[in-house]
């Protein structure tokens, strides 16, 4: 039984309507952004959730009735990792998590690949983060119509290309699956008419039929915005294209106005972006997370902007301190722009100041723009070069922008030699979309762009004899697609990882590779 505002916004009027309506919340939205202050909020969002968790489990473990102000709950709440909040308060009484780090029952559990660990996490999800991430969504909408009034969004449909929305049902009735698949399963009857994929397509598990099915389905639809990874959406986007016979998506969805993004730094991909989408279609950065939406790009500022107010309270630690026994955590009242910080959240799901595993710097703190800038554990330093994501991600970019390449995805890690007498290397697998006229050439400028970028790899290059130069290994189209399709990771939020510090899962990926025939 369809509501009468479902049958209302299957009208075009009632569309025109809809989008009115919500351009019209957009700029309140932005305006209470701008005005607001946002370090203010995040005191009063922290006081919130201690006052709302203190007789849990973690909450009376930690005093939180005696929790007045920030200082009160770091001096009480240590920084913790996944495993620490497994092992310690859900493994115990999971699925079961009514009241342990957050009171009522937990209906949903967002399953995360851990790149950081490499073992499955189980994220809780309570009706108060599905709020929260819904908020998030909308402030993203808010902002990007900010600077792009009349875009009409809700006047065609907003594409969600992500994984499965099939979920597990756990021993106590609650479900587990790919947390896109949790948000369309709670996705409010007000927005479906305005939404794609249908149920019975967002079903579909195998990554090459719901890619086919959905190109062929969408090519004539009023797609007015399309969200996704960015290598997924680079394969989705190939296979439309391939279907509608045209070269560029805005001659296919003339109605397209925002590509959103998230999940990796984009540098590497937008040149191939670029030349796919054609005209008049613009890019949008986010920054979600299983555990709690960070950030959505503020088109005004062409940076990331940190949302306030959404029952999540962020703390910023120095890189160079997380090692420390009581490491700095500055919030947004303190840190300082152009340093890097790895992220943790406390938040409406149960997670106390929780390392996220990500590295951010600040452009500015009011408003806060941030700039994503790796993993907290993606490092390469096999051989002491203590090369970051950062460094790595920009020299991919810049090398293809130079050499007329577009680069698809790619995975880097230490070779070791084996004789001890020779050198290491790093070996960079990459699919390019439009591979360089000269891989050693590429290969010498990737060299040269990283020895800039990072002082300590410039030395250990010096005369070859500590590290050589990098071994650059062209990857064919669809290579990396078929690797993840064969570890059941195809399509959704999964990612290819970038970067192993130990060299094994990259000698892994390379010896399939090549048994594939696809190096």
């Amino acid at each position: 039984m369809t509501t009468f505002t479902e049958r209302l916004v299957g009208t075009r009027a009632g569309r025109v309507m809809a989008d009115a309506a919500f351009a019209r919340y957009a700029r309140r939205r932005v305006r209470f952004l701008d005005r607001v202050n946002a370090a203010e909020l995040q005191r009063r969002t922290l006081l919130r959730l201690v006052r709302t968790a203190r007789d849990t489990r973690f909450g009376r473990d930690h005093d939180f009735r005696g929790v007045r102000s920030i200082a009160d709950y770091q001096q009480r709440v240590p920084l913790r990792e996944y495993e620490a909040f497994w092992r310690g308060y859900w493994e115990p009484a999971f699925p079961d998590l009514a009241g342990v780090t957050w009171p009522g029952r937990v209906p949903y559990f967002a399953l995360s690949s851990g790149t950081t660990s490499g073992t499955t996490k189980h994220i809780p999800v309570t009706r108060a983060m599905l709020a929260s991430n819904r908020k998030a969504a909308f402030t993203l909408a808010a902002l990007f119509l900010a600077s792009n009034p009349g875009a009409g969004l809700l006047r065609g449909y907003s594409f969600l290309l992500g994984g499965s929305t099939a979920l597990r049902p756990l021993a106590n009735g609650s479900l587990a699956g790919d947390l896109s698949g949790i948000a369309a399963h709670r996705l409010p009857p007000a927005l479906r008419p305005f939404s794609y994929p249908p149920p019975d397509l967002a079903l579909l598990d195998d990554w090459e039929t719901k890619v086919d099915t959905l190109a062929e389905r969408s090519v004539r639809l009023p797609i007015t915005l399309i969200s996704g990874v960015p290598a997924w959406l680079l394969t989705f986007f190939d296979r439309l294209l391939k279907v509608a016979g045209k070269k560029h998506i805005c001659d296919v969805w003339p109605m397209l106005r925002v590509v959103v993004h998230g999940g990796c730094r984009f540098d590497p991909y937008r040149t191939a972006f670029d030349e796919i989408l054609g005209g008049g279609i613009r890019l949008l950065d986010t920054y979600p997370a299983s555990e709690g939406y960070v950030a959505t790009e503020d088109p005004r500022h062409s940076r990331l902007r940190l949302i306030p107010d959404h029952g999540v309270f962020f703390e910023f630690i120095p890189v160079d301190e997380l090692s420390a026994d009581r490491p700095t955590r500055h919030t947004l009242a303190d840190l300082e722009p152009g340093q890097q910080y790895a992220v943790a959240l406390s938040t409406c799901a149960g997670l106390w100041s929780y390392l996220l595993g990500d590295t951010v710097c600040f452009d500015r703190r009011d408003p806060p723009l941030l700039r994503f800038t790796g993993r907290t554990k993606y490092c390469l330093s096999a051989f002491g070069e203590h090369l970051i994501n950062d460094e790595v991600e920009s020299a991919v970019a810049t090398t293809a922008e130079a050499d007329g390449a577009m680069v698809t995805d790619f995975h880097v890690g230490p070779v070791f030699p084996a004789d001890a007498a020779q050198p290491g290397c790093h070996r960079f697998l990459v699919e390019f979309a439009r591979p360089p006229a000269d891989l050693a050439r590429f290969a010498a400028r990737l060299d040269a762009e990283l020895q800039q970028r990072n002082a300590s790899f410039a030395a250990y290059r010096v005369g070859d004899v500590s590290l050589g130069p990098p071994e650059v290994v062209a990857v064919a189209p669809g290579g990396f697609a078929a690797w993840m399709r064969s570890k059941g990771k195809a399509g959704g939020q999964h990612k290819v990882p970038r970067m192993d510090g130990t060299g094994t899962l990259t000698t892994e990926i390379t010896g399939w590779l090549a048994d594939a025939g696809f190096a």
